[in-house]
Order: structure tokens, then sequence, then C-alpha cells
């Protein structure tokens, strides 16, 4: 079964994440898949938009690094076949485990992950538009996807959020001060605090926040709205758009956030998360880091 199931109705290109029994997470396989799908889209004339969905309870729950951060990975024999997507082996979550006994190379841990960041930026590099959809939940490395795509269209109920700010992480893509502005950017990322749907529309990162109920008929609205443009009129307004990040340094702010991720996994603080995932669980360690946080988004802390 497909990582990512694709599928074209009419002018509009369906990418669905299709991992729903891990939450849909990223693995290599995954992302390889999504930039395939993306690909595709874009070389298809027949195509105007792209919608990525998530399957199952949630659009996005991160990495899937249970296994890696669980203390399970090995090394790679030489001259071994390349290990399976989303394995214990998988490059893509071995970045994420470290002996702190041996030597820690920054440069391979950022050549794996920035091949992660571009297959997150195939969708802001489309030269279509792309929706996504979120319904559920959509934390930590999910976020990428989603701050990539043009629009976000998130259920009023769902929550949104970066979580391995508080230790562990750091936005990859850097794309939160892009799409809020710094002070709305710290707020998130000084608490890793989530959003609700309703609070992403008040706080200008989600275009529409329908109930839970109309997520889908709202989001089928919009995408058939774009599709009937001409396609080379909303190639030359997303490249137009497109511009204005790039001037504003996005390239040197992801090359930083990627370098960061990394050393934000090699701190002390880095290390015991990861050694209480291998003694207790990878969700039992995400569990004790947030608790004391409550789970509160802005608009519900009560201090």
């Amino acid at each position: 079964m497909a990582d990512v199931a694709y599928e074209v109705t009419g002018r509009i290109a369906r990418l669905t994440l299709n991992r729903p029994e891990r939450g849909n997470g990223i693995t290599r396989g995954l992302l390889g898949e999504l930039q395939q799908a993306v690909e595709q889209a874009d070389l298809d004339p027949s195509v105007r938009v792209l919608l990525l969905a998530g399957a199952g309870k949630g659009f996005c729950g991160g990495y899937d690094l249970v296994q890696s951060a669980e203390g399970l990975d090995r090394e790679t024999p030489v001259g071994a076949a390349a290990p399976p997507s989303g394995s214990p082996l998988d490059p893509t979550v071995m970045a994420a485990n470290h002996n702190p006994a041996e030597t820690w190379d920054p440069m391979v841990d950022y050549a794996m992950m920035s091949r992660n960041v571009r297959a997150f930026m195939s969708l802001y590099h489309c030269s279509k538009p792309v929706l996504c959809k979120v319904h559920g939940f959509c934390v930590a490395g999910g976020t990428d996807m989603a701050l990539c795509s043009d629009l976000l269209v998130i259920a009023a109920d769902a929550k949104i959020g970066y979580p391995p700010a508080r230790v562990w992480g750091s936005p990859t893509t850097s794309l939160w001060a892009h799409r809020l502005g710094p002070q709305r950017a710290k707020r998130l990322l000084f608490t890793g605090d989530c959003l609700s749907g309703a609070e992403a529309l008040d706080w200008g990162l989600a275009i529409e926040a329908p109930s839970a109920d109309q997520l889908d008929a709202r989001t089928e609205a919009l995408a058939g709205r774009i599709a009937q443009v001409p396609i080379n009129q909303l190639q030359m307004m997303k490249l137009l758009v497109n511009q204005a990040l790039y001037q504003q340094g996005l390239h040197a702010t992801q090359v930083l956030g990627t370098l960061l991720d990394g050393a934000a996994r090699h701190t002390p603080e880095g290390y015991a998360f990861q050694g209480l995932a291998a003694r207790q669980g990878f969700r039992e360690a995400v569990r004790q880091r947030d608790e004391p946080f409550g789970d509160h988004g802005p608009s519900t802390y009560k201090g």
C-alpha cells in the first residue's frame, strides 16, 4: 500500500498521506512518494491545483520516531542494501538517535535532514497551487508539509503546532515567522503550544477554519474555485508571491533551522529526552515533556 495515495479527479490532484495506523508518521519512504506525487501533478497538464490531506484520525503526527528514539537502531553494514523506509535503520530516523559516547558529525546529520526539507519544499516549489486540508492534528514535522503548502484549511477543532520546540527539535523548513510574523512565531516556538483551527484562522495561518463536519465541503469548494482559473495564471500568481519569501531570506533561514534541529537533538536536554525514551518509550517521553504545559493553546492559557 502506498504511503501517499494519488488520484486525479477533474482538475484536482489529490495527495493523501496514507499511514493512518501510525498517525501518518513521516518516513523517508513517505517523503519520497510525496515528492514523486508532487512532480507527477506538476507535469500533468490536466491538473490545476493539488489537494494535500491525511487519512485516518489526523493529518500528520510528525516523524515516525518511536523505534529510533527508543534506541532500537543499529548501523547499516558496509555494502548492505538500504533499509526499508520507517525501519529502525531508515536514515531519516537514524539522524535522531546518536550515542553521546561517540562523535557526532553535524554535517552527516544535516545531509540527512536537508533531504527531508527538499521533500517538504517540493510543495512550495510546485508551480501549481497546493491546498492543505488539516483535520485532527498537525504537529511537529507534520507542520512542515502544511506550512510548505500555499493555503491551509484547518478544521476549527484541529490542532497545529510544534511541541518539539520544548526539547529535541527545531522546525527545519523555518516557515513559522514567514507565515505568522516574528512575534506570533516566537509565541508558539517559545512554548511549543498548539493553535486550534479557529485560532489559526484568527492568527492568519489558516485561510478557513470550518467545523469538522464542513471541512471537506469547504475545502472542495475552494479547490474547485481555484481550479477554474487558467493554469498559466495560477502559475504566474504563485511565482510572483513566492518571490517575496525568497527575497526575505527563506533559504538561509532553512539552512540554519535544519542545522539547529540537529543541534537540538544533541544538547544535554536532548540526550536526556532520548534516554528517557529508551528507558520508558517515546510516547512516555513526549508525555513527560508536554505534561507541564497542559497542552493549552494561546487563547486557553490560564497561567
